[in-house]
């Protein structure tokens, strides 16, 4: 299932709204936690992680990597490691035509209702 896209207002996020956002399980969440040291969440004294909006980006890369192309998680963190700026330009940009095409997509249902 594809990343949802939502607007990002606060500040900090808890593992369950990141999750959420991300349709995948906490226990996931805490796992790449482990396996990519470009996320780093806030913990407070009870050990509650805490994400930040960069931390959410991160995951954005490491999700679009992981579950929408196909990677490995070895092979993830080498492409991270190699050529970060890259690859979250590579993403954005492949974001952007998304949101593209389905603007015209929609144009075009519009436009076909129209002409019936």
């Amino acid at each position: 299932m594809p990343y949802k896209e939502k607007e990002i207002v606060k500040q900090y996020y808890s593992i369950s709204e990141v999750a959420r956002m991300f349709n995948v399980s906490n226990s996931l969440i805490r796992y790449w936690e482990k396996e990519f040291d470009i996320l780093q969440p806030r913990k407070n004294r009870k050990g509650d992680r805490f994400f930040t909006i960069k931390d959410i980006e991160n995951l954005k890369v490491i999700y679009t990597l992981v579950k929408e192309r196909g990677y490995t998680l070895k092979g993830a963190r080498k492409k991270l490691k190699e050529n970060k700026e890259d690859t979250i330009r590579n993403i954005e940009m492949s974001e952007s035509l998304k949101k593209v095409r389905q603007f015209l997509l929609e144009l075009k249902a519009q436009l076909d209702k129209k002409d019936a």
